[in-house]
C-alpha cells in the first residue's frame, strides 16, 4: 500500500497548570498538534506519514519541543525555525469546583509568523503530501497575508488531488469580530475536500439562533465530506454530496473526567481510517470510540496505555 503522508498546520503551545505562586506543571498541546499525535498513534508508519507544520524559535524551549515531538514520531521537516520568536504558552488554573480558567500569551509567538518566511518548507514541498489538515484556530492566529499565503497553498492542493481538511474549531477571542470570522470560515469551507464541524462551534461562527438552524446550515455546505459533531448526540456524517446522511452513535461512558481535545481526538480517528480506504461510516464509529476514550482522562494527550486495546496491530 501506498504510503499517505500527513501534514496538520497550526500551533502547538507550552502549557502551565498552577494555581497562584508555586509548584507548577509544565506540558504542551494544541488542537491540530492533537490531532497529529492521536494519527501517528493511531497508524502504523508504514501506512501514515504524519508531519507538523509549525513554527518555532531558535531557544531553548523550543529546541526542547523538537526533541518531545520526534518522540512522538512527527516529521518535523515543515517547521519553521524563526530567529527573535518563541513558543506562545497558556496557563491553565483550576477553581475550587474544577472549574478552568486559561490565560495565553501568544501575541507573538512563531507560529504566526510561519507564512512571513519567502517560502516555508510546507509550500516547497506541498505536492508530496496526500492530506493537508488545518483547523479555525489555524486561521485566527493568522495575520491577513499569511492566510492568504495559506489559502493558495490549500487550493494549489486541493486541484493536485490532496485530501483538504478543515476543521471548524472556533475560539472567539481570537477573532477581532464576528463578520471577519464568518468570511474567513466560507473561505476555508470552499478550499476543503473534508469538513469536520462541530456544532456549537458552528452556531457561534455563523450566529444562528439555534442548533437546529445551525445543523440545517451545516448540512447545507457544498463539500464532497462532512462530519457533523454534536457532543454526546450521534455523529452525522456525509461521504459524498450525493449521499445520505448517517447516523453515526457515540458510545456512552460511565463517567466523563475531561473533554479536552476530545474533538481532536475524534479528528485524528476519523482520518486514520478515511486515509486508508475505509468509508465514513467505519471511519467515524472507530472516531467516536477514541474519543470517548480521551475523555475518560485528564489532559489532551492520554498515556498511551489507556488506548492500546483500540489499535492492536501498532507498532510503537
Amino acid at each position: 500500500m501506498k504510503l499517505i503522508r500527513f501534514a496538520a498546520i497550526g500551533e502547538c503551545m507550552l502549557e502551565v497548570q498552577a494555581n497562584g505562586f508555586g509548584p507548577a506543571v509544565f506540558s504542551y498541546g494544541g488542537d491540530t498538534f492533537n490531532t497529529s499525535v492521536y494519527l501517528r498513534r493511531c497508524s502504523t508508519p508504514n501506512a501514515i506519514d504524519v508531519s507538523y507544520a509549525t513554527g518555532l524559535g531558535t531557544d531553548p524551549l523550543s529546541r526542547s519541543l523538537l526533541k518531545e515531538w520526534q518522540a512522538l514520531g512527527l516529521k518535523l521537516d515543515e517547521v519553521e525555525h524563526i530567529e527573535g520568536r518563541l513558543p506562545g504558552m497558556y496557563l491553565i488554573e483550576t477553581d475550587s469546583h474544577g472549574e478552568r480558567t486559561f490565560h495565553f500569551w501568544r501575541e507573538n509567538s512563531a507560529a504566526r509568523a510561519y507564512f512571513q518566511a519567502p517560502e516555508t518548507a510546507l509550500e516547497k514541498h506541498v505536492a508530496d503530501f496526500d492530506c493537508l489538515y488545518f483547523s479555525g484556530i489555524t486561521l485566527a492566529i493568522l495575520d491577513t497575508a499569511s492566510r492568504q499565503r495559506l489559502f493558495g497553498l490549500l487550493n494549489r492542493a486541493k486541484s493536485n488531488g490532496c485530501r483538504v481538511v478543515f476543521d471548524n474549531n472556533f475560539r472567539p477571542k481570537l477573532w477581532p469580530d464576528r463578520q471577519l470570522a464568518q468570511s474567513i470560515y466560507l473561505e476555508a469551507f470552499a478550499s476543503c475536500h473534508t469538513a469536520m464541524v462541530t456544532l456549537d462551534d458552528h452556531q457561534a461562527v455563523f450566529e444562528c439562533t439555534s442548533l437546529d438552524d445551525a445543523l440545517v446550515h451545516a448540512q447545507d455546505l457544498a463539500i464532497p465530506e462532512v462530519v457533523i459533531k454534536r457532543g454526546a448526540d450521534s455523529t452525522l456524517v456525509r461521504q459524498e454530496l450525493t449521499c445520505e446522511w448517517l447516523r453515526i452513535p457515540t458510545q456512552a461512558v460511565q463517567q466523563v473526567i475531561d473533554t479536552t481535545a476530545a474533538g481532536d481526538a475524534f479528528a485524528a480517528g476519523y482520518l486514520s481510517r478515511r486515509l486508508c480506504g475505509h468509508n465514513a461510516e467505519h471511519s467515524a464509529i472507530f472516531g467516536n470510540a477514541l474519543a470517548a476514550r480521551v475523555i475518560q482522562h485528564r489532559g489532551a494527550l492520554i498515556p498511551l496505555d489507556a488506548m492500546k486495546d483500540l489499535i492492536p496491530s501498532q507498532t510503537y
